[in-house]
Formats: C-alpha cells, sequence, structure tokens
C-alpha cells in the first residue's frame, strides 16, 4: 500500500518503503544535526529538540555510535533515577577543511567532527593576488595540513571555501566565482582548488553567517544580520533561521549598495558603494589624505588608526564619519529585514565593536526607523578570524549529515 500525493492536478502514490526511508533517514539527520550543533546532549533532550520517541531515539543514537560518528561521553546524575548518558560526536571520526580565500591569501584551516580548529595554515600575504596565485596558495596549505595531519585525510567529508565574490552554479552544475571587485574573469571553483574530496563553495560573508548560525551569536536567532567588515564588506541574512541566497546565491550583497549618488569610485566599477568608504583601503586612504602616517593596510594599521584618533582632532572626526557610515549602511538592512540580532564581524568590524560599539549601536538606531530601530541587539562576532573558515568547513559536514549512508 503507497502513500498518495496530490501535485497541480496530478495525483501519484509513493510507495510505503520510500516513504519510511524517506522518514528515517529525516530522523537521522535531525538527530545527528542536533548532536554537532550541541557537542553534547541527552537521549532527552534529542527527542524533545527532534519531536520523537525515546525508542526512536535510542534506536537512531545506537546506529550512529555503531558507526562510528556519535560517543557516550559519561553521565550526569539523574534525580533519583539512574545516571543520564551524555552524548556528543567522535571527534576523529570524521574531519573537514574550511578555507577563508582572501585577496592576498588563504587561511586554512582543519577542524574534526566537534568543529574544533585542529590546525591551521596560511598562504600568500602579497597585496593582491591572481586567481592562479591564491590557487598555488590553497594546494600549498592543503599540503602542510595534510603532512602534519596525515590520520585525518583518510577521514576528510570535504573541503569548503569561503570566497571573495558571487558564488553560482552554472547549468552543468558547476560552481563559478564572479569577483567584481577582483580583476579576474568568471573562474570555475574547480579551477582554483581540484581535489580528491568534495569540494564546496560559497560567499565568504555567507561563510561567517553559517559559523553565528550553528555554534555562535546567531544561534537560535530567527531572523539576524552578520556583517563582514575587512578590505571587503559583505553580509550575511538569517531569516527564520535559514541564509538567505537568492534566486543565484548573491542576495546580500551589503557592500555595494549605494550610499552616495555618484560618490566616490569602487573596485567594483560603480560609484558610491558603502566598501568605499568603509572597506579598509577606503579608511587607511582617507586617513593618508588627512595626514595620517602609517605602516601596512591591515590589522595593525586600522588599529594604528584607531589609537590615532583618540587624540588627533582630524583623525578623530573621520573615525566618526566611519562609524556613522557602517550605522547608515546596516541600519538600511535593519529597515529591510528587521533583525532580532546584528553580528559585527571581520577583521575591520572586530576592531570597531572593540572600541566603538556603543557609538555603532547608536548610529545604527539613529538611521533605523525608531520600531524596528529598537527591536535589534548588537554583538560582535563570537569567532574573531575564524568565521569564514569555520563556516566553510561545516559545509562538508552539512553534506555528510544529510547523507543517506545506506545509498554508499
Amino acid at each position: 500500500m503507497g502513500v498518495s500525493y496530490t501535485s497541480g492536478r496530478a495525483r501519484f502514490a509513493v510507495p510505503e518503503a520510500s516513504t519510511v526511508t524517506s522518514l528515517r533517514q529525516r530522523n537521522r539527520s535531525l538527530v545527528l544535526r542536533h548532536i554537532i550543533l550541541s557537542r553534547e546532549t541527552t537521549r532527552a533532550k534529542l527527542g524533545q529538540v527532534c519531536d520523537l520517541s525515546p525508542a526512536s531515539v535510542t534506536k537512531l543514537v545506537a546506529e550512529l555510535i555503531g558507526e562510528g560518528l556519535v560517543q557516550e561521553n559519561g553521565s550526569v546524575s539523574s534525580r533519583g533515577g539512574r545516571p543520564i548518558a551524555l552524548i556528543g560526536p567522535r571527534p576523529e571520526a570524521a574531519y573537514s577543511v574550511g578555507a577563508d580565500v582572501g585577496e592576498s591569501g588563504v587561511t586554512v584551516e582543519l577542524f574534526d567532527l566537534t568543529m574544533n580548529r585542529v590546525d591551521r595554515e596560511f598562504r600568500g600575504g602579497r597585496h593582491e593576488e591572481s586567481a592562479e596565485t591564491i590557487a598555488q596558495d590553497l594546494a600549498d596549505a592543503l599540503a602542510a595540513l595534510r603532512e602534519r595531519n596525515p590520520y585525518a585525510w583518510p577521514r576528510l567529508l570535504g573541503i569548503g571555501l569561503g570566497l571573495p565574490g558571487l558564488v553560482e552554479t552554472d547549468a552543468d552544475d558547476r560552481q563559478i566565482l564572479y569577483a567584481p571587485t577582483l580583476p579576474w574573469p568568471p573562474v570555475p571553483v574547480e579551477r582554483l582548488l581540484s581535489a580528491d574530496v568534495p569540494v564546496f563553495a560559497e560567499n565568504g560573508a555567507k561563510t561567517q553567517a553559517k559559523a553565528e548560525l550553528w555554534f555562535g551569536a546567531a544561534r537560535d536567532v530567527e531572523h539576524c544580520l552578520v556583517a563582514l567588515l575587512g578590505r571587503g564588506v559583505g553580509l550575511g541574512v538569517i531569516n527564520e533561521g535559514h541564509l538567505t541566497h537568492g534566486y543565484a546565491s548573491s542576495a546580500a550583497e551589503w557592500g555595494h549598495t549605494k550610499v552616495q549618488r555618484g560618490g566616490l569610485p569602487c573596485r567594483c566599477g560603480g560609484h558610491g558603494c558603502l566598501e568605499a568608504y568603509i572597506g579598509s583601503d577606503a579608511i587607511l586612504d582617507a586617513w593618508r589624505r588627512a595626514g595620517g602616517d602609517f605602516d601596512g593596510t591591515g590589522w595593525q594599521a586600522i588599529g594604528a588608526f584607531l589609537d590615532a584618533a583618540e587624540s588627533d582632532p582630524a583623525t578623530a572626526a573621520l573615525r566618526d564619519e566611519v562609524v556613522d557610515t557602517v550605522g547608515l549602511g546596516l541600519a538600511n538592512m535593519v529597515n529591510l529585514a528587521n533583525p532580532q540580532r546584528v553580528i559585527v564581524g571581520g577583521w575591520v568590524g572586530l576592531r570597531l565593536m572593540e572600541r566603538l560599539a556603543e557609538p555603532l549601536e547608536r548610529a545604527i538606531r539613529a538611521h533605523s526607523l525608531s520600531r524596528p530601530g529598537a527591536q535589534f541587539e548588537l554583538h560582535p562576532s563570537t569567532f574573531g578570524a575564524d568565521g569564514v573558515a569555520l563556516g566553510s568547513a561545516i559545509m562538508p559536514v552539512e553534506a555528510m549529515i544529510a547523507a543517506d549512508p545506506l545509498a554508499e
């Protein structure tokens, strides 16, 4: 006997065996996902969160333990009853790699199944690289990680890439990187990295948002904005607990929304983009024009800018203008998305949040409509410089969770 469904005018039947298999796989995925997300839980909690009976949870957990993905991590006492076993992912059961691919180098990180970082490698450092040199950086960094951690590679689920641009999937199911702020043509992701494990790619701001959604300040928050401020400016929008991608995955290109008609030129070819005012290059160029004297273009240079603003009136005025412009840009998104929480990350964003969180919050609220402007909380990113790589490493884990082991 099958189960009947109606689709439009057509009525069709799904064999019962197929329905049962799909339900079993759905339940298995729910349980495994919650175990990895929580890092430590109980069978009773799994039943509550996944809406499953104690018998179903017991069976699924036993299967996952049998597969070597899950283990019991001791127990806690109960009120007068038997001790309650704690369930968690088995760290060495599987590994994933996440890469934060920047415009001048790559940071590649290896994670175990608890999503704790095992090792890290940086390659590059040139001011601006070509797609070819970025590909070589990735290959070199992965080779170094593999040499130091040979035990992990037979259990490697895949490699996730957080990329500086739009990542679309074409008609041939190939992922393509479009990087409007870089002098690159559209680049197939396979040209950046060819590996003997699955490779996943996404915009870096979205992978940072994924990390916050799984393990950080966006966890259990239905509506959230996750901003990434660095040399580039990006955003992840979380709506009803899910990351928003849009029609072709380019949703929330916040850095290229316009804040001034006919304004400053942007690296994307447009004028008046938010990134042309609050990206790190824009901030430091403006400071140099105002008489700033500094070395480098990164973390230390932005720190020097903020230090100088404590005593130099011209630099202080520029700092206040940057804060106000960031607030204006985020206020536009607050009015559009009505978030419960706004999270600011990226290395420039973290510098601002360290010292200027209160002025930034005031600026966002001042530029927002009063109702949505009163309804959000402002938080710094949970993961600092590791957010993009962690979010990238989550992508292979998501694929593993969704996979049916019986189909392999």
